[in-house]
């Protein structure tokens, strides 16, 4: 019969609850920040590519659309013009005075970066690039989350970071403030519609972080799943009443084509769906491939 000054081995770093022993909070072994966070470039990296064939796949034809509707509402106003200026008397003279002033315009837009390259390296270049920086901003969100709620391995919760960034940074936003082609909106705005986008996408990140420590809070009490639902119907509710403050901003012309406008949207709404969901579900994976769900975590000691 042992005495009960017996030593004891250090067991794993857990926590007791009444639903049972779980592991503390970043207690899994092989998962540390720095693993996360390379996990999360290759993954927000892969997301990128995906996203850039998406995006050209569907995204740059309707593009392409909206810049000829562009194109053909200038050429009228400039059509127009021409007619204003039409004198009766030294014609010839204004009209190469305007064919001078037309080429020299003209050249400097073909100086510009062409179209093509836009549509392709300067189309992968920025998915590649905001996928990978994305990447790294959701593996620390999904580390400082590991083990954080509930029974939730780290993959779980990984995927839950990723569901609920989408919802807060991406499809919030876009439901208050849809993206529109490059013909639609006034010059003189844009840095007003730019401001109150990021103001609104602020809101919802912080409402968003909020409702998941309301999760943690009333869980004990209510159990996962009821505080999740709790957490979520306060989000909407929240975000409904701040969206019904935000300025509404609709600058689409009444002879814009609305079957290019819906096109344009809903290819912007896939592709940023595309980035989110490729990104959660390879970081998810490359976590779970690290901490496979039948492994016992084995923290710091106690």
């Amino acid at each position: 019969m042992t005495g009960s000054n017996t030593a004891h081995p250090a067991g794993p770093s857990t926590s007791t609850s009444s639903t049972g022993t779980r592991p503390r909070p970043g207690s899994f072994p092989g998962l540390t920040v720095t693993g996360f966070l390379i996990r999360g470039l290759l993954a927000g990296l892969i997301a990128g590519l995906i996203t850039f064939a998406v995006a050209y796949t569907v995204g740059e034809p309707p593009v392409d659309g909206a810049i000829a509707v562009e194109e053909a509402a200038g050429e009228s106003v400039d059509e127009a013009v021409g007619d204003d200026h039409a004198h009766p008397e030294g014609t010839a003279e204004h009209s190469h005075a305007d064919t001078a002033a037309d080429d020299g315009h003209s050249h400097g837009e073909d100086a510009e970066v062409s179209r093509s390259t836009q549509s392709t390296w300067g189309l992968i270049t920025a998915t590649v690039v905001f996928g990978t920086g994305l990447g790294g901003l959701v593996s620390l969100a999904a580390a400082f989350a590991m083990g954080r709620f509930g029974g939730l391995r780290p993959a779980g919760s990984t995927a839950l970071i990723g569901v609920v960034g989408y919802a807060a940074l991406s499809l919030v936003p876009f439901l208050k403030y849809p993206a529109n082609p490059p013909a639609v909106g006034d010059p003189d705005t844009i840095g007003t519609r730019t401001g109150e986008y990021f103001a609104f996408l602020l809101v919802s990140a912080i409402v968003a972080v909020l409702a998941l420590v309301l999760t943690r809070r009333v869980a004990p009490r209510l159990g996962w799943f009821a505080a999740g639902a709790v957490a979520l119907i306060g989000f909407v509710v929240v975000m409904l009443i701040v969206a019904w403050l935000f300025p509404v901003v609709n600058e689409v012309s009444d002879d814009f084509p609305a079957a290019l406008l819906w096109e344009f949207r809903s290819a912007s709404m896939l592709t940023q769906a595309t980035l989110w969901g490729v990104l959660t579900v390879v970081l998810s994976l490359l976590v779970q491939r690290a901490d496979p769900a039948g492994r016992r975590p084995a923290g710091l000691s106690a």
